[in-house]
Order: structure tokens, then sequence, then C-alpha cells
């Protein structure tokens, strides 16, 4: 049974959720239990200053979660595995890590019982409809409280309000919206309102710092990334080490535009050097050693599961379903994809595999193969023609017969 008063707030310290927890405490006297769900991106130093910040402001208990580990092995791997990439463009950054945010948040309102859960959304994009698909699900008895969509608030509303119950913070607001995280760091300013301007140099928080082209060497083993030229390493691990490299380089900045949830056009930068080496590496790898029809199911589904954790539906059994079809796809995908990174971009050289279905003694493309011959190649197209041979026979006599 829910405890009376008391929420639990999703908190990252910044001025939305700031608000909620003046609001929440002094309007309508509810205990607060402040919650920062930990995907990556934070530093020991950020995580210690949100803490502070949410006991100057008044909560009964402030708690950080790390769900690294668990976001990777429950969902970056199978963005890989599928080779993700929302409208061919975004790697899910921002939408994946909501989504195990918020269900960490309901697992921890259900531990002290909570009667409410309250997150900072406004009613504008995708995130508000994450956190109530999952708060709904796993937490079905607890009441969900937005203060800023429900009062549709202003930001200049949220600064007066907290001035007059003496909070001091930074009131002014960056240029850019900068959202870091273990798969990407999403980057949102007066540009991407628009459909046609870029953002600038300055708005992205990696600067090139390389401009001399280097090599390097990943190694997967059943799909999952195992060594950086050589280096055996865990897929967290990677993902770091990866980005580190490729923000070097100034690599994986791009703009993506898509459908949101609530039916409207969005638009927003991002860099993600590590996510878009790994899924086009691991594509590239794929392709060698996979089949035709195996690559075509995996597209379908893999496009179908991104969709789905886009918009917030990762509880849906469906999406287990799909993670074992897409997981037992990945039996051969091990092996070597060779890289050479340059400023703001890098190309994928090649691969080695012992799977690899190129293998030299059925033949080369474009060449004379050891395992058939020009005769079977006839009797094979005479056959597979059969069927709209019979289609134009048919239909062409029965244009004459209608004339």
């Amino acid at each position: 049974m829910a405890v009376k008063n008391i929420v639990v707030l999703a908190f990252s310290g910044g001025l939305d959720t700031s608000y909620c927890v003046k609001y929440l405490k002094h309007d309508l006297n509810m205990e607060i239990h402040s919650v920062l769900v930990n995907t990556g991106g934070f530093s020991q130093e950020e995580l210690k200053s949100v803490e502070d910040h949410a006991y100057k402001l008044g909560v009964t208990q402030h708690k950080t979660i790390d769900v690294v580990d668990e976001f990777y092995a429950k969902a970056i791997k199978y963005l890989i595995f599928g080779n993700v990439l929302k409208n061919n463009t975004y790697p899910l950054s921002v939408s994946a890590e909501r989504v195990f945010q918020a269900i960490a948040i309901a697992e921890y309102a259900k531990e002290v019982n909570a009667s409410h859960i309250a997150h900072g959304s406004t009613g504008a994009g995708n995130d508000q409809v994450r956190f109530d698909l999952v708060f709904n699900i796993m937490v079905p008895n607890a009441q969900i409280i937005t203060p800023i969509r429900d009062q549709q608030l202003s930001r200049q509303a949220e600064i007066e309000y907290l001035k007059s119950h003496g909070v001091e913070m930074n009131w002014e607001k960056a240029k850019y919206s900068i959202n870091k995280g273990l798969w990407g760091t999403s980057v949102g300013g007066a540009e991407t309102l628009t459909s046609k301007e870029a953002l600038p140099e300055q708005a992205y928080p990696s600067q090139l710092k390389k401009s001399e082209a280097c090599q390097i060497t990943l190694s997967f083993e059943k799909g999952e990334i195992t060594s950086i030229d050589g280096e055996s390493i865990k897929p967290v691990d990677a993902i770091i080490k990866l980005n580190e490299l490729g923000n070097e380089y100034a690599i994986g900045r791009d703009i993506h535009v898509g459908d949101t949830i609530i039916g409207i056009k969005g638009r927003v930068g991002f860099e993600a050097a590590a996510p878009l080496m790994l899924i086009k590496a691991h594509h590239l790898l794929e392709k060698h050693v996979l089949t035709k029809w195996q690559q075509h199911w995996k597209e379908q589904l893999a496009s179908w599961y991104g969709m789905m954790m886009h918009e917030g539906q990762y509880l849906d059994p469906v999406m287990r379903n799909i993670e074992k079809f897409i997981e037992d796809t990945q039996e051969n995908v091990t092996g070597k994809v060779y890289l050479t990174l340059a400023p703001y971009h890098f190309q994928i050289t090649g691969i080695e595999s012992e799977h690899d279905l190129m293998n030299s003694k059925f033949g080369h493309y474009g060449e004379m193969n050891s395992g058939w011959t020009g005769e079977d190649v006839k009797g094979f197209t005479k056959i597979l023609a059969n069927q709209t041979k019979i289609y134009y026979a048919v239909n062409k006599q029965a244009e004459v017969e209608a004339t």
C-alpha cells in the first residue's frame, strides 16, 4: 500500500526539476525523494553537485542509481545487433536512456511505497510520454504529477517562483541544451528549431583536436565488441574509449529530423562517435557473414524495435521476442573490422572473419567460379523466369481476346 504524500521525483538538478521540488514541498506539503538515474555521461563531481543541490532545495532523501551496465546489456547491445539508426541517422541516444531512467525510478518508487511519482517534463516533447508510459505500467497505483506540464509554466515563471522561495541558481539559460549519455550527446538550440539552419562548430561539446588520420581495429564476438587494437575490453569501456577517440576527430555529428510520439516533427543535433562507429562496423561485418534473408528480416524487425524503443514501448513483450530473434542471428558475427579515423568522418576499410561468406573457394564475384557451370546458370534462369513468362503470356492473350 502506498504511503500518503511521499513523492518520488526524477531529478536532474536543472531549472524544471528544481521548480518541482519547491512546488511539491511548499505548495503540496509532500515528502520528496529525488532520484538521478545515471545512464552514463556524469562525472562523480557532477553527481555530487546534483545531490548537494537537491538537499539544499529541501528533499528528504536523494538517491543516485547507476544503471550503465544494465543499460548496455538490455538496450544498447540490441541496438548494435540491430544496427538501429532512427530514420537512417539517429542512434536513439536520448530516447533509449529515458526508458531505463523511468524504469529505475519506478522500481525505487515501489521500494519506498510512494503515493506519487513526478517528473519535470513539459507538454511539448517525447519524454513526457516515455516517463508516463513506464510509470503507468510499473506503478499503476501511484499518481503522476508533472507541475511544469500541468501548469503550462514559462521559464520565467519558474525562475520567479524559485527566487521568491530563496533559491539561488545560475539563471542564465545556456544558448545550447546539452544532454550527455553513454550512447551519445544531444544538442538543441535556436538552429534546430528551424528546418534550414545548421548548428555552428561551437555548439558541439567535443571540438576537433586531431588532424592526422589513424587506423583502428575493432574485434567482435557474436555481435559484441570485445577488443580495440587487439586489447581486450568490456563493451561499456569500449564505448567510452571509442567516444574519446572519435571526439578528438569531431566524428559522429549530425542533425536528426523525426516524427515525435505526439505527432509533430522534431529536429535535434547530436554527436555520437562510438555509436556510429560500432553500428557501421558491426553492419559491415554482418554483410559478410549473414545470408541475404537473415539480413532482410533482421532489418525489418530491428527497424520496428528501434521505433518501439524510441516511443517508450520497451516494456511491451514483443520487444523480448524481437531480441531473441536478433540475438540468435549473431552466432557467426565474429571477426575484425578495420576503420580509418579522420577529421569529421571515418571510413570502414574491410573485415576479416572465419565466417566470411566471400570465401574464395566458392569463386569470386564477377569472375570464374568453382561451384557451378555456365549451363547450370542457363537452366536456373530459365526456371526462375517461368512465373513471369506465364503472367505475360496469359495477360497478353487476354488483351488480344478483349480487342
